[in-house]
């Protein structure tokens, strides 16, 4: 796999000059997509901007400099992706990947009550030794519970120290949303009804808005009002 791709090639979520340069470094494979996440060079570099080059981000990420969901980064590619928290402790600063509301990820700082944990959606269950529940996450984690609480597309509340479930904001009517991907990706919604198709169709949220898309496109973010801070509106 290439270290690197044109930046015109370069997803449109990724907030960068098209034109400045020939080419980008490119995250290595992992739990987030390329279009929902940055390599960790490029976000230090881009987003952060708390250096100039990547030669001076990949010396940053060298020193373990920057963490990423509470342990330091090691690799220049390594993909920092949506809801991911980053914290760079020499700075005393934090701050959550998100969407811009014209879908382009984003650091939004937050303060010291929202760094130690994220928002991570379920995308999967399955049952292991000892009839256990074991809940396989966006960002790649997986908790495994005793009973089985909670459904594919609920959202977890998740501590980094121990990984413990703080809270559960389910996929329903009623719940605020983020949509993650599609033509509306980077709107917050609030959701009117959630349908479940019988059959190999995809489930379908419907919005306030007026408008409608499918389950894997929509991220709860709180129950009745964002759990999390959110980006400024862009006009």
């Amino acid at each position: 796999m290439s270290d690197h791709m044109k930046r015109l090639a370069a997803p449109r979520t990724w907030p960068i000059k098209k034109k400045a340069h020939v080419f980008v470094a490119k995250q290595s494979a992992g739990s987030h997509s390329i279009e929902s996440s940055m390599p960790a060079v490029v976000v230090i570099r881009d987003l952060l901007k708390i250096c100039d080059t990547a030669r001076e981000a990949k010396r940053i990420i060298g020193q373990r400099d920057v963490l990423v969901d509470g342990k330091a980064i090691k690799s220049p590619k390594a993909p920092i992706g949506l809801m991911d928290v980053i914290t760079v402790p020499g700075l005393n600063a934090s701050y959550r990947m998100l969407l811009t509301s014209k879908g382009k990820l984003t650091l939004v700082a937050i303060d010291d009550s929202e760094k130690d944990w994220k928002l991570c959606r379920i995308e999967d269950k399955t049952i292991v030794k000892g009839g256990k529940i074991q809940l396989n996450l966006h960002d790649g984690r997986n908790i495994i519970l005793d009973k089985n609480e909670y459904k594919t597309g609920d959202v977890l509340k998740v501590a980094f120290d121990g990984q413990k479930i703080l809270e559960c904001f389910p996929m329903e009517a009623g719940a605020t949303v983020l949509v993650s991907e599609g033509n509306h990706a980077g709107n917050i919604e609030t959701i009117t009804e959630y349908v479940v198709i019988a059959g190999p169709s995809a489930n379908v949220v419907r919005f306030e808005g007026g408008f409608e898309t499918v389950k894997k496109n929509v991220f709860v973010i709180g129950a009745k009002a964002p759990a999390i801070k959110l980006p400024e509106v862009e006009n």
